[in-house]
């Protein structure tokens, strides 16, 4: 025996979602299916070319700052007011050079900006500064 308290003469006011759900999730598999196809749908004859080599990658220039708050350039000690100049040589050498910039963590902040500065001032704009994982 079941109990309503509403009349039986009620229309039943609510959407049944479920087919909107199945037809949506069909519609979703179909383009996951077809979207990889067509980014491959135009037919395009390449050119054959020879081998060519690939660009030779340059190691960049490192410059140091140790714990003292000496200079090095590429492993061999620079003083402060010539570090400038001899990354001008640097890069009149190779217009496309990069400089990492590795310091000590216990060196001065004064000496890395010194560093960075010097960097700046002769024209190179390819800095990284290097730090420990």
């Amino acid at each position: 025996m079941s109990f309503s308290t509403q009349d039986s003469d009620e229309v039943l006011s609510e959407m049944n979602v479920t087919p909107l759900v199945d037809v949506m999730l069909v519609l979703l598999v179909v383009f996951i299916v077809t979207t990889p196809l067509m980014t491959n749908a135009i037919k395009v004859n390449l050119p054959k070319t020879g081998a060519v080599a690939p660009a030779e990658k340059k190691d960049p220039v490192v410059v140091s700052v140790d714990q003292d708050g000496k200079f090095y350039l590429a492993k061999s000690e620079v003083a402060p007011e010539l570090l400038e100049k001899s990354l001008q040589d640097e890069k009149a050498k190779d217009p496309d050079i990069r400089v990492q910039l590795q310091a000590d963590t216990d060196v001065n902040y004064g000496q890395v900006a010194k560093a960075m500065a010097s960097i700046e001032r002769s024209g190179i704009t390819r800095i990284s500064v290097m730090t420990a994982k």
